[in-house]
């Protein structure tokens, strides 16, 4: 009998669903003209906080349309990822500034 009660602890973990990460927090910093420190890589459902360190207006606007933050100097903004895939993103005031959101599931 204990050979059963040891293999239906060893099924129902098998047959377990995967727990999913928890979403988590990436800072980017607008500074310089630029996006500092971009995270390699992002789940969806993470929080991007943008922090806006210079001294003129910037937003991070996405190519597609899934987000669009406008941030006066020393603000800060924040926006959740809800799409998978490369995020292409951009200040609308600074074309120069680019960056890309490489998004997971």
């Amino acid at each position: 009998m204990r050979g059963w009660v040891g293999f239906g602890v060893v099924a129902a973990l098998l047959l377990a669903a995967p727990a999913e990460a928890a979403p988590r927090t990436h800072v980017i910093v607008m500074e310089k003209m630029k996006f500092q420190s971009v995270p390699a890589s992002v789940r969806r459902g993470d929080t991007i906080l943008w922090e806006n360190r210079d001294m003129f207006r910037h937003t991070a606007t996405a190519k597609n349309g899934a987000f669009n933050v406008d941030l006066a100097p020393g603000a800060k903004g924040k926006t959740i990822i809800q799409k998978s895939g490369a995020l292409a993103f951009v200040c609308k005031y600074h074309p120069g500034m680019r960056g890309v959101l490489k998004v997971s599931q």
